[in-house]
């Protein structure tokens, strides 16, 4: 391999704007938010054409397959097409922030919520959105 065809992941990422710096990118890696068969990568990874990778970003979570290799940012309609996005689609349909999500709401009047009310919606927010929340 040539020094060109060499691409570390966090310059790939940044390149097919899944992060908007490529400091962000390299942080993600470190923070063990990009992993490749499961095991975490560091932003220096060589990517290579067909590999899949898991990249966590918030709450949002992408599986992506590198189709070709891009080695600067590129305008977004160009960028989508240098990977292929394999996120199962009932995952794509979840609530993206908490903003979109159900709320809670108390009656008027009942006054402040106890630890067992407490205890209660934590519960309850845990089974909507996972262990996450």
């Amino acid at each position: 391999m040539t020094e060109k065809e060499k691409l570390r992941i966090d310059k790939y990422l940044w390149a097919i704007r899944l992060f908007k710096t490529r400091s962000l990118a390299t942080e993600a890696c470190k923070a063990g938010r990009v992993k490749f068969n499961g095991q975490n990568l560091k932003p220096s990874a060589i990517v290579k054409v067909g590999e899949v990778y898991q990249v966590s970003k918030g709450i949002e979570k992408k599986i992506i397959e590198v189709v070709e290799l891009l080695y600067t940012r590129v305008e977004a309609k160009i960028a989508v097409t240098k990977y292929k996005d394999l996120t199962p689609v009932e995952e794509t349909h979840a609530f993206k922030s908490i903003f979109h999500a159900p709320s809670l709401k108390r009656d008027r009047g009942t006054g402040r919520p106890t630890k067992k009310d407490r205890r209660e919606t934590d519960d309850l927010i845990e089974g909507m959105f996972g262990e996450e929340a």
